[in-house]
């Protein structure tokens, strides 16, 4: 036993092969595996970012789920006023998970400047909103006052802001579509007292937000009339099951629909990614565990002699094999050190600098987003650790085929 933790010292040292053959198949295979566990914490931390700044995008917008009338269509414009004055409203006391509930309307119109002319949906909402996706991406002004007799105050998003060539404090004239109420066309001036960029353009090119109460005006609508209430949640994986909870508990003439199901196209898309994930991490995980194959029978077969030394010694198969098991060990710990320094460093500052940027008309974001787990970090390394470690005893069972005899004769 002492001859092995001498030499198994020794070879973890790397006094053994620093000049042998095996000496570059050894930095290939850390190469590899540093390579490996880069390449897996960026697609993992990137597929989660994307995943995440989307859906919440999505929810600053919509809400995670939505109560309207249950014969209401699937268009953005509200057309059947709900009363306001609902058991659930403002508070839903009977579900847990609730962070905030809303009432919101929604107007189809029209923005006009002397020379251009933009489609909107001016979203009206109220004093119980909650404004922190907007502040988040507020490039310039303030949030609408609603604590006053009238407010004239909308927030414009950059997209808009730029085609029609307007700036903050602009005065824009906007007209509305006739409706059963309102036989004619409504003409109204508001103030752009906020400018908003989230690089989501299905939604800031035809976002408008200002005063529920300019809604309820243009629909004839009563102060108790709203389009519909919006419910935030705290936990977004269980968004289905809460919305089958409030369904459960809201009138029959209303229903709930989960932000999943009214743009099921999108949460499809963004599902891909877990798919593409785990294919990158399947096939990393096996190129590093074919690379570290190869080096471990490179120091076996270059130590044959070495082997038949220690079998002669007393040393059984089980013992030798452990001596390179555990070198392979330290190799991939190895490769997993640089790897997860890299690989953290790149994501760092990614998140802080975010130097790649991304086409958001394809992707609804800006720059490349990153959401770093320390859980999945650690998973991460577990599981390459011991995926490679598993696929190294079977070939480490070349060591029970050497026989000192043969090897010894050629030393």
């Amino acid at each position: 036993m002492n001859y092995e933790l001498f030499i198994a010292k020794r070879i973890i040292a790397g006094k053994k092969y620093k000049n042998s053959i095996s000496s570059p198949i050894i930095k290939i295979a850390i190469t590899a595996i540093a390579l490996g566990i880069i390449i897996m914490l960026i697609a993992v931390a990137t597929g989660a970012g994307l995943q995440y700044k989307i859906r919440d995008k999505m929810a600053g917008f919509k809400g995670h789920i939505q109560i309207v009338n249950y014969d209401a269509n699937n268009s953005d414009v509200s057309t059947t006023p709900i009363s306001k004055n609902q058991e659930f409203y403002p508070k839903f006391l009977t579900i847990d998970g609730i962070k905030n509930v809303q009432v919101f309307a929604n107007k189809a119109g029209i923005l006009r400047t002397d020379t251009d002319f933009e489609g909107i949906i001016f979203k009206g909402v109220s004093t119980d909103y909650d404004w922190s996706f907007f502040k988040e991406y507020l490039v310039a002004g303030k949030m609408p006052n609603f604590n006053q007799d009238r407010t004239k105050g909308v927030l414009l998003s950059q997209t808009v802001v730029n085609r029609l060539r307007l700036k903050l404090n602009d005065t824009i004239l906007a007209t509305f579509i006739k409706t059963a109420n309102s036989k004619l066309p409504s003409n109204k001036k508001y103030i752009v007292c906020g400018i908003y960029s989230t690089g989501f353009l299905q939604f800031d090119k035809n976002m408008m937000i200002g005063d529920i109460r300019e809604v309820q005006k243009l629909n004839k609508w009563t102060a108790n009339e709203v389009g519909g209430f919006e419910v935030l949640i705290d936990d977004f994986d269980e968004v289905d099951k809460k919305s089958e909870e409030i369904y459960n508990e809201i009138p029959s003439t209303l229903t709930s629909k989960s932000i999943i199901n009214a743009y099921p196209n999108v949460f499809e898309w963004i599902e891909l990614f877990d798919n593409n994930v785990w294919f990158i991490i399947a096939i990393m995980i096996l190129i590093a565990g074919i690379n570290m194959i190869t080096a471990l029978l490179v120091l076996i077969l270059e130590r044959v002699q070495m082997i038949g030394i220690l079998k002669a010694l007393g040393s059984n198969n089980t013992s030798i094999r452990k001596i390179f098991l555990y070198n392979a060990s330290y190799l991939i710990l190895k490769g997993l050190f640089w790897g997860n320094v890299i690989g953290l460093s790149i994501l760092f500052i990614q998140h802080y600098f975010k130097v790649i940027t991304l086409n958001p008309e394809t992707y609804y974001v800006t720059t490349m987003p990153v959401y770093i787990s320390f859980s999945a970090i650690l998973l991460l390394n577990i599981g390459t650790l011991l995926l490679c470690f598993l696929m190294l005893i079977i070939p480490s069972y070349i060591i029970t085929k050497i026989q000192p005899s043969k090897s010894i004769k050629f030393a």
